[in-house]
């Protein structure tokens, strides 16, 4: 039997974490609903209230400032939906919404809908590193605006923002800050009162927890959002529903992990990208970065390969080792993403690209085989033939 892939798409999902595993299993064999009040709600109650702490610690929070979500996308839109109500219902008279130009969808989607409610959205430029602009940012952020969302690393670069020099300016003027926290909570500190952030979104799944979970910090000092869905009054009412107390113990034990480990796993996942790249440059392959390493998550890299184009290289090698591209496909059209475009990256460049993250269960054999196994592919893509059909 062959090995499955090698898996290098840390920017896409991470591997659940051995005790994240055992912690849900053994979640799902003692049932109980933390709205119950007999002694298995007790547990089940008691269970996600460590979990909740465990999440507020990784980012420095109380638990009690912490609300269990299915995701970040729904973290995204309760912030942003949520905080808008609440200024509609009287909360504040402003009405414009400042977000960087290299948001993941799922903070430019909720953006559109506040646009739609009457609120004025401004897109803020990045530089040609993929950080965004503070001084431009600056120009955007007056009396009038409510909301900042500026992500804390970028999902394609892996880029790290200057998010404590955009809270400085947004809060100058009395603007809230939100950032989209997927990216680099768990991998590098990420500390909420440090940094002064308002909002905060999480992933489990980023963080080598379960997918189907994710959590929203809400500071003690900053309005809280008028919840989006209705029904019981689970989690103050902000977020109803039963809790999934299985996937919140293991986002929750995936969090205490992530504190245990974080510096060994940046040394370790640093390593693996700088050998990987040292490994490709013997294997002559020619290539350049799109952000300097230095200034991303630990692991991760955005690569440009003139000679090739990315979804060949991904499409060659996909039964050996799994890694993306830095385009998208529209219509039959490969197209550079809009992280992309707002760097400046041209179409015919962005089709180069390819993006790879390091994690905490690759090792150095992970990266030998990788940079062996792209090398071939490249070679093979440049013969004068084409590819050939294996």
């Amino acid at each position: 039997m062959s090995r499955p892939p090698i898996y290098l798409d840390g920017f896409s999902t991470t591997p659940l974490a051995p005790e994240a595993k055992e912690a849900i299993l053994q979640s799902w064999m003692e049932p109980g609903n933390a709205g119950s009040s007999h002694f298995a709600g007790e547990l089940a109650a008691a269970k996600i209230f460590q979990a909740r702490t465990a999440v507020g610690a990784l980012i420095g929070a109380t638990p009690e400032e912490i609300v269990f979500t299915s995701g970040a996308t729904e973290s995204n839109n309760l912030v942003f939906l949520g905080v808008g109500k609440w200024a509609l219902a009287g909360g504040s008279h402003r009405r414009r919404i400042v977000i960087s130009a290299i948001e993941h969808k799922a903070i430019f989607e909720p953006a559109n809908a506040l646009s739609e409610m009457g609120f004025e959205t401004v897109i803020a430029p990045v530089t040609r590193h993929g950080v965004v602009d503070v001084d431009k940012l600056t120009q955007l952020i007056d009396e009038t605006t409510l909301l900042v969302s500026v992500m804390a690393a970028n999902n394609e670069t892996g880029a790290i923002q200057p998010l404590s020099e955009v809270v400085a300016v947004a809060h100058a003027v009395g603007a809230y800050v939100h950032s989209d926290a997927a990216q680099a909570a768990g991998k590098v500190p990420f500390n909420v009162d440090t940094i002064g952030v308002d909002y905060t979104s999480l992933s489990g799944h980023k963080i080598y927890g379960p997918m189907g979970v994710g959590a929203l910090y809400v500071s003690q000092s900053a309005p809280r959002p008028f919840p989006i869905q209705y029904g019981g009054g689970q989690q103050g009412g902000l977020r109803p529903g039963t809790e999934p107390v299985a996937l919140i113990v293991g986002f929750g034990k995936a969090a205490q992990v992530a504190i245990e480990a974080m510096e060994e796993d940046e040394r370790h996942c640093r390593m693996l990208a700088s050998h990987f790249m040292k490994r490709l440059s013997e294997h002559q392959v020619s290539f350049s970065k799109t952000v300097d390493p230095n200034i991303c998550i630990p692991g991760g890299l955005s690569l440009i390969i003139d000679s090739v184009e990315a979804d060949d290289i991904v499409a060659m090698i996909g039964k050996q080792v799994s890694i993306s591209t830095g385009s998208a496909c529209s219509s039959g059209q490969v197209l550079p993403s809009h992280v992309l475009k707002a760097m400046g990256i041209v179409t015919n460049k962005a089709r180069n690209i390819f993006r790879i993250c390091f994690g905490r269960y690759n090792s150095i054999d992970d990266a030998e085989v990788a940079a062996s196994v792209i090398a071939s592919a490249v070679q093979k893509l440049n013969r004068p033939t084409g590819p050939i059909l294996q």
